[in-house]
């Protein structure tokens, strides 16, 4: 019998006010200003993620902590609408929904979240009979949830014990300390790591300034190239999928790189797009495609989902996932060599399109 859930997804979700775009730096000294678009959306990169997945055709089921209040209301029937299965989702009868409003300016974008449950949100608010009933496990915003991220490896390792793989996007660290020695025990038993650029070099020069021992850490320097870096981070143990923006993105195991260009969209609200190409990259994972397709996959949805305001409103569907997916691999960038590439007479190469990669087939964790 197949487990009731293709996809569990723990972490953060919360209503995002997304205000803006700001022509100019927020004015203080009780300025008002005006700007053209303001709306209260479903927010929380694992709220976010889960809402994609959904829509590509993953059964999906949350697990987190809301509050006892018109915010949390509004997160679970978000969820609920969007196909997601929200028996998981705790109602902390004291503390109040986190709540987070993002400010963007052209591409960029300044973020203000009041943690609200986050703090509080642990591994009690995950069922084991989720954990045992899932096809793969999915965690983010690691450093805002600091009791769930303490839990996390055990969690990760009940989930890999039951058959499951996982992932985890770590999303920023607010308090900019990004904790190799939080972080290194939870990437034993992580099969995808998904940071974006920016969250790839500040976790790399973490974990080799520091290593979990307390030690000097090895390997090359971030400023070695983004590829670099996703090397260093799979030596660690996961599958590296690193988003890059215009770049479109890379993916690294240990051993070989991919790349895969952006897709051409005109951007409304770049909000959530790093959850969308999650969601991406682990439905089509789990749906049996090679790291390459499905790295190009995620890009797709990344690139989709910023079409319209808020986190999940343009978040793509399958098959539109796939039809914006379907042109040539991009070549790697600077003549970089991406690997031995499995010809059409080789169906047993492990990399053959008819051979898909699965993470939790590694040796190496």
């Amino acid at each position: 019998m197949s487990p009731p859930f293709d996809l569990l997804v723990i972490g953060d979700a919360n209503p995002d006010v997304v205000v803006g775009p700001l022509p100019d730096a927020l004015a203080f000294g009780q300025r008002e200003q005006l700007v053209p678009y303001g709306r209260l959306v479903l927010g929380g990169s694992a709220a976010i993620a889960a809402c994609g997945a959904a829509r590509l055709g993953l059964r999906v089921a949350f697990a987190g902590r809301v509050g006892a209040d018109a915010a949390g209301a509004f997160v679970r029937q978000a969820l609920a609408e969007r196909g997601v299965d929200t028996g998981a989702l705790t109602v902390d009868p004291e503390l109040p929904t986190p709540l987070t409003t993002v400010l963007t300016r052209g591409a960029d974008r300044a973020i203000l979240t009041a943690p609200g449950t986050l703090p509080a949100t642990g591994p009690y608010d995950v069922p084991e009979r989720l954990l045992a009933g899932a096809r793969h496990v999915h965690a983010a915003s690691f450093f805002l949830l600091p009791r769930l991220a303490r839990a996390l490896p055990e969690l990760f390792r009940a989930a890999r014990a039951g058959g499951a793989t996982t992932s985890l996007d770590t999303n920023d660290d607010p308090d900019g300390r990004w904790d190799a020695r939080l972080l290194a025990p939870v990437l034993r038993h992580t099969d995808v790591l998904l940071p974006n650029a920016a969250e790839a070099r500040a976790l790399a020069a973490a974990l080799t300034t520091t290593g979990a021992d307390g030690g000097t850490g090895g390997g090359p320097r971030t400023e070695d190239g983004l590829a670099a870096t996703a090397a260093l981070l799979a030596g660690h143990g996961p599958l590296v999928a690193v988003k890059n923006g215009a770049e479109g993105a890379l993916a690294h195991d240990g051993t070989r790189t991919w790349h895969t260009a952006p897709v051409p969209v005109e951007p409304l609200d770049a909000v959530g797009a790093g959850d969308s190409f999650d969601a991406g990259f682990l439905a089509a994972v789990l749906r049996g495609e090679d790291t390459a397709r499905a790295l190009e996959i995620a890009a797709a949805c990344g690139a989709l989902s910023t079409r319209a305001h808020g986190g999940t409103a343009a978040q793509p569907d399958w098959p539109e996932a796939v039809g914006a997916a379907a042109r040539p691999p991009a070549p790697a960038p600077g003549g970089a060599d991406p690997g031995p590439d499995p010809g059409p007479g080789d169906p047993d190469a492990p990399h053959h399109p008819k051979q898909p990669h699965h993470p939790k087939q590694r040796n190496d964790r």
